[in-house]
């Protein structure tokens, strides 16, 4: 998979997506009887730009917020690790949030047999809100930009978001950038039957394309043979036969990464990788028995993690086990985004252990 130079490039990587902020009880609590809640900020596409941009890459993110305090608080998180947030449109805040608002999601963080939960409270979101021509799509790419991400949880949106994203996946075709999109399916967002209907048209133009076994059987439609319906028990080799058919009805895909989780209990998940790039499957190193402080934003490290690997001219190998690395390290800490530092990735990407440092 080639992958423009840094020199021929002013960004790393653009992620077009919806930033929300997150409203958590602390630790384990439930929200109807919560009255504190942490405030995170957050969103699939995002999340992975902001990790990168930890990680020393020069990231943007392209989306709409509104004019307000909460806007503000999304704006000043990604500028604080020196994220590109020029082409985020800003639209008028009418007072009340009736046209355009900020989404927010209330998350519980489960532990032993509960599960953790999501409520969204995002209809009507500015991003929601974007239409095909709203975005100087020229401006975007003129400098260059090595790698677009984006996914479907933005198509998912509206139709005037599945628009948006079909625009400029064909505007970073024309000017050779990589391209990621993770499947990211969201039962809440949209039916199954609705994603299979909008994402083939836009895989068709994607390089690497991301997701887990729910993703890639409600969105594309590709049954994972052997697995049952908990996802308690994950076949690698069932997986490997599903990229297969996944790669034969989209030969324009280069790369292909899969997060394998295995849900022992809220807070103990086994958890790897697979990747199949150039006809070749590579496995990632397997987290038996990961404790987990967070699950929400893993699929995500994931994904941030092995574009920095191909971003930085590693392996395919290097590269799984790198992503692999850094969806554990950010399951570790509370919150969507990433707390990891580079020094601390290496780490365990060359297998250190969790001895304390001092």
């Amino acid at each position: 998979m080639a992958v423009k130079t840094a020199s021929e490039a002013k960004l790393d990587m653009v992620s077009l997506g919806e930033c929300m902020l997150r409203l958590s009880p602390p630790g384990h609590g439930r929200i109807e009887f919560s009255n504190l809640m942490e405030v995170w900020v957050g969103g699939g596409e995002y999340n992975v730009a902001y990790a990168l941009a930890r990680l020393g890459l020069r990231t943007g993110f392209v989306s709409r917020i509104v004019d307000n305090p909460l806007g503000h608080i999304i704006l000043n998180h990604g500028r604080s690790v020196g994220m590109d947030m020029s082409h985020v449109l800003i639209a008028p805040y009418d007072g009340v949030g009736k046209k355009d608002r900020i989404g927010l999601n209330f998350t519980e963080v489960g532990t032993g047999v509960r599960a953790s939960v999501t409520l969204y409270d995002r209809g009507h979101s500015a991003a929601m809100n974007m239409q095909p021509g709203m975005l100087k799509i020229d401006e975007l790419f003129a400098g260059g930009v090595r790698w677009l991400n984006t996914g479907g949880l933005f198509s998912a949106l509206s139709s005037g978001t599945a628009g948006v994203v079909k625009e400029v996946l064909q505007a970073a075709r024309q000017h050779g950038t990589t391209i990621s999109y993770d499947l990211n399916f969201r039962s809440k967002l949209w039916p199954a039957k609705q994603a299979q209907e909008v994402t083939p048209d836009l895989v068709r133009m994607v390089d690497c394309l991301i997701g887990n076994e729910e993703d890639f059987q409600k969105v594309l439609g590709i049954d994972v043979a052997g697995v049952d319906e908990n996802l308690s028990a994950l076949d690698t080799a069932a997986y490997e036969h599903m990229v297969e058919k996944v790669v034969s009805h989209y030969p324009n895909i280069k790369m292909v990464g899969t997060t394998l989780r295995e849900v022992k209990s809220g807070l103990i998940n086994n958890w790897s990788a697979i990747l199949w790039h150039d006809g070749k499957f590579y496995r990632s190193r397997r987290f038996e028995g990961l404790e987990i402080e967070d699950r929400v934003g893993g699929g995500d490290g994931f994904c941030s993690g092995l574009a920095y690997g191909f971003l930085n001219g590693m392996s395919p190998q290097d590269a799984v086990d790198l992503g692999a690395a850094h969806g554990a390290l950010l399951q570790t800490t509370r919150g969507d985004t990433s707390q990891i530092s580079h020094s601390e990735l290496m780490h365990v990407f060359k297998g250190g252990s969790a001895r304390i440092v001092r």
